[in-house]
């Protein structure tokens, strides 16, 4: 896109709230009509602005034209809520929504919250795809309305194999039975690392040590919680393979972890924490190709951990603001 033609995505203000007003009414006019009728049209220049005042909104441009607009709803704890999400209708499919969806995520992680949700009318099913395609989880349903979530994902540093297990510690009190972690990273990146401190902060019995000749190891609980399965998949090809460990008759059961298993761990369950562990700076791999990961390298440099919820299993879970503080 030239930059003559660049969207502008910006904070709206109270003065904005004239053009965002007439926005919503052609673009929430222009819809069928239904039943019961969309309260948008409602929506006054007062109303606009004093939400405006209290909990923001954007307004999309180009070239000084307005074109799309949304306000934020701060009425949920840890949650930012998409209200009024609106495009001129003379100009639909032009990328107004999805940037205006992009900087709202960018806006509640700013904000601090952990997630996004809204209402979609179940009688517009483009609607409803148009979110769904950009990973919003249905989670509720009320009258007509749909409610989708979507929990935000985080990254950050870690800087020694202690704090590499000091992050999982403080995930596992979100975990509990039926729960499977997706670990990528390359050899000798810390995925066993982690998953040591997870063990030892869930209570299992150990030690916690790479499964790779084993492919599956099951710690029990020790303070009656779920047991942890530990999953190599470095060796396996292909989906059958993981499909003979017959995973499936412990995951509901159990918290998994399986290390090495993009693209095949995925199919246990619709929801999964994707963790995947970069080493910045070089790190030794074993000549016979099998992972370090259980035994941490003196020259241990810092790794970036970026964690990444899928599925409804984890819409309204406090992920960023119980890991990043």
């Amino acid at each position: 896109m030239s930059p003559s033609n660049a969207l502008n995505v910006i904070d709206a203000r109270p003065e904005h709230a004239g053009v965002i007003v007439d926005i919503i009414h052609r673009s929430f006019g222009a819809r069928p009509v239904l039943d019961p009728p969309t309260t948008a049209l409602d929506e006054t220049v007062e109303s606009v602005a004093e939400t405006l005042r209290t909990a923001g909104g954007l307004l999309v441009e180009r070239r000084g034209l307005p074109m799309g607009a949304l306000l934020f709803d701060e009425s949920r704890p840890g949650q930012l809520g998409l209200r009024r999400v609106c495009v001129d209708p003379d100009i639909q499919a032009r990328g107004v929504a999805s940037a205006m969806v992009g900087v709202a995520e960018d806006t509640a992680e700013e904000r601090g919250k952990d997630g996004i949700w809204l209402n979609v009318r179940e009688e517009l099913p483009e609607t409803v795809k148009f979110w769904s395609r950009r990973l919003y989880e249905p989670v509720g349903r009320q009258g007509p309305f749909i409610e989708f979530g979507k929990t935000l994902w985080l990254a950050r540093e870690v800087p020694t194999p202690e704090e590499m297990q000091g992050l999982a510690a403080r995930l596992a009190p979100l975990l509990h039975a039926g729960d499977l972690l997706v670990l990528s990273g390359d050899l000798g990146a810390g995925k066993t690392t982690f998953t040591q401190g997870l063990g030892e902060a869930l209570g299992v019995r150990g030690p916690v040590t790479s499964p790779t000749f084993v492919l599956a190891r099951t710690h029990p609980s020790l303070v009656g919680g779920p047991p942890l399965v530990h999953v190599d998949a470095y060796r396996l090809g292909d989906l059958s393979e993981i499909d003979d460990l017959d995973l499936d008759s412990t995951t509901d059961l159990a918290v998994t972890v399986v290390e090495w298993g993009d693209g095949m761990a995925e199919q246990l369950t619709d929801s999964w924490l994707h963790v995947k562990i970069e080493v910045r700076g070089p790190r030794p791999i074993d000549p016979l190709g099998t992972p370090h990961d259980g035994d941490v390298p003196e020259e241990f440099e810092a790794r970036v951990v970026t964690i990444k919820p899928h599925g409804p299993r984890w819409v309204g879970v406090p992920l960023r603001s119980t890991l990043l503080a």
